[in-house]
C-alpha cells in the first residue's frame, strides 16, 4: 500500500492537530445525568422499597454478568442494551476516548520494559472494503462489518510505528460469541494471510509503512460489545518484512525471529491492549448512564 494524503478527520471525534508527533491539546469529557422525580413514601415502604431495589439490582447485574460467562438467555435483553449502545460509540466519543493521543505501557515491552507510544494521526471514520484486507473482512461477513476506526501510533525512538483499529460490527451477542470461539478453535489469529492493513500517515515516520513492512499483528473479537480490535506494527524505516509473525509468538519466551527481536509483537499486543482497555471502560461507563 502506498501512502496517501491523509483526509481531514469526520464528526465521530476531535481530529489531532497535525500530522506531527506532538498532539494537540486535549478536550475533556462533558458528561451529564438526567434526574428523574421520585414521588414521597412513607418511611416503612420507602425503606422496604429501597432494600427491593438494591437487591434486585444486584441479582440483574449477576445475571448479567454470569450471561457473558456462561450464554445464559436469561440476560439477552440487557446484553442486547449494551450492544446498542456501544455501536454508537464510533460517534458519540470524543476521538480521544478511543484513541488516546498518547498510551502508557508500563511492563509492556519485552522483558517487562515500559513502553510509550504517541498518536500520529486518526484516519477519518470509514466503511470496510478498502479499509480490510478483502480475506479478513471475508471472516467478518458473520457479524456485519459496519463500521472502521483507526489510528496510528510511534514509540518514543521513533523506531517502530502501529496502526490499531476498531472494527464496529451489526452482530449481536449470540454472532459475536460464534465469531470469536471460531477465531480461537482454528487460530485465525496466526493466519498472516488474515493479517489487518496498515493507515501509513504522510509526512511522519509513518509514511512508508504499508503492507510490506507489516511485521507483527493481534485481532481480538470481544464479546462485551459488538466490536473487533486489532493492531499491526513494523519498522519506521520503512523496510520490508518478509517473515511477519503474530504477536502471541512473536512475544513468546525464547522467540527469535527479527519481529520478536525488535519487540514488534510486543508493540501490536501493548497498543491494541491499551485501547481494548479504554473500549471497555467506555462501553460499561455508557452501559450504566441512566
Amino acid at each position: 500500500m502506498s501512502p496517501g494524503p491523509v483526509a481531514p478527520p469526520r464528526p465521530w471525534g476531535r481530529p489531532l492537530g497535525g500530522t506531527g508527533l506532538v498532539p494537540g491539546p486535549e478536550t475533556p469529557m462533558e458528561t451529564t445525568t438526567r434526574l428523574r422525580p421520585v414521588p414521597p413514601r412513607r418511611p416503612v415502604r420507602a425503606a422496604a422499597a429501597v432494600t427491593c431495589v438494591v437487591l434486585g439490582l444486584g441479582l440483574i447485574g449477576g445475571a448479567v454478568t454470569g450471561s457473558w460467562l456462561t450464554g445464559d438467555s436469561a440476560a439477552e435483553p440487557a446484553a442486547r442494551d449494551t450492544y446498542t449502545t456501544a455501536r454508537a460509540l464510533w460517534h458519540s466519543v470524543p476521538v480521544d476516548t478511543l484513541f488516546p493521543p498518547t498510551l502508557q505501557g508500563d511492563g509492556a515491552g519485552p522483558g517487562g520494559a515500559d513502553r510509550d507510544w504517541t498518536r500520529i494521526a486518526v484516519a477519518p471514520d470509514s466503511g470496510c472494503a478498502g479499509t480490510l484486507d478483502p480475506l479478513l473482512l471475508g471472516t467478518l461477513r458473520p457479524v456485519g462489518c459496519a463500521r472502521v476506526l483507526r489510528a496510528t501510533y510511534a514509540d518514543a525512538t521513533s523506531t517502530s510505528v502501529t496502526t490499531v483499529g476498531l472494527v464496529f460490527t451489526d452482530a449481536e451477542p449470540a454472532a459475536m460469541a460464534a465469531l470469536n470461539n471460531r477465531f480461537r478453535a482454528e487460530r485465525l489469529t496466526e493466519r498472516a494471510d488474515l493479517m489487518p492493513l496498515t493507515f501509513p500517515v504522510k509526512g511522519t515516520v509513518a509514511a512508508g509503512f504499508g503492507s510490506a513492512q507489516r511485521a507483527s499483528w493481534t485481532v481480538s473479537v470481544l464479546t462485551e460489545a459488538p466490536v473487533v480490535v486489532y493492531a499491526v506494527s513494523g519498522f519506521a524505516d520503512g523496510r520490508a518484512v518478509t517473515a511477519p509473525q503474530p504477536a502471541g509468538r512473536a512475544t513468546a519466551k525464547g522467540a527469535t525471529s527479527a519481529p520478536a527481536q525488535a519487540g514488534l509483537g510486543h508493540e501490536a499486543k501493548g497498543i491494541a491492549d491499551r485501547v481494548e482497555r479504554g473500549l471497555r471502560a467506555t462501553v460499561g461507563a455508557g452501559a450504566v448512564t441512566p
